[in-house]
C-alpha cells in the first residue's frame, strides 16, 4: 500500500488544527502532490485504485498525484475529530490546554480534544479500512491518520505509530514485511 499525507495546507503554514475542517492546499502543497505524483511514477504505481479521505485537502492532493484517475471517497481514512479544537491554533489550545498539550511534538494529546474523536475507535476505522482495500493500493489521507494507518500494517504499539514521521511530499511504500519511503 502506498499511503500519502495530503500536501500543505493553509491551516498547516498557521498552525491550525484542520481535524474535519479543511483549509486549501498552498503552492508548495500543490507542488509536493505533484511530487508525489512522479514519485508513485517511478514506484510503477500508476493504474492501482486510488482511496482518499472525503476531505478536500486529500481529495486535491488525489487529483493532483493521479491525474484522470477518480479517487474512491473513503470516510474511514479521514482526519482525526478534533472537537472543539478544530480551526484553533496550537497556541490557542495549549493556552486553553496546557496539560493537554505538555509534548507538542507527539499526537497523542490531539485525542484529549473535548468533543473529539477516540484513539480506539479512530483505529478501529482505520483497521477496517486496511481490512478491506487491496493490499496495492494508493492512499491520500492525513498527518494522524497516515501514521495510525502505518502503525497498524507495521504492528506497532500507539507508542510507535506516535514516532513514525509524517511529512507531507513523500510516499510510505507499506507491507506486511515492513515500509520504505520513497522520496524524490
Amino acid at each position: 500500500m502506498f499511503i500519502l499525507r495530503h500536501g500543505e495546507t493553509l491551516w498547516n503554514v498557521q498552525g491550525r488544527m484542520q481535524g474535519g475542517l479543511d483549509s486549501p492546499l498552498t503552492e508548495r502543497g500543490r507542488a509536493q502532490a505533484a511530487q508525489q505524483g512522479e514519485i508513485l511514477r517511478r514506484a510503477g504505481a500508476t493504474g492501482l485504485p486510488v482511496y482518499s479521505s472525503p476531505q478536500g485537502r486529500a481529495r486535491e492532493t488525489a487529483r493532483l498525484v493521479m491525474p484522470g484517475a477518480e479517487p474512491i471517497r473513503d470516510a474511514r481514512i479521514a482526519e482525526i475529530g478534533m472537537g472543539d479544537w478544530q480551526g484553533l491554533s496550537f497556541e490557542e489550545i495549549r493556552r486553553a490546554s496546557p496539560d493537554a498539550t505538555a509534548n507538542p511534538g507527539s499526537f497523542l494529546w490531539k485525542f484529549s480534544a473535548p468533543g473529539g474523536e477516540r484513539m480506539e475507535d479512530m483505529l478501529r476505522r482505520l483497521e477496517n479500512f486496511r481490512t478491506a482495500v487491496p493490499a496495492e493500493a494508493v492512499v491520500v489521507t492525513h498527518g494522524v491518520s497516515a501514521q495510525l494507518l502505518r502503525g497498524l500494517m507495521l504492528g506497532l504499539d500507539v507508542e510507535g505509530m506516535d514516532a513514525l514521521d509524517d511529512r507531507q511530499g513523500v510516499v510510505w511504500h507499506c507491507t506486511s514485511q515492513g515500509e520504505d519511503l520513497l522520496t524524490p
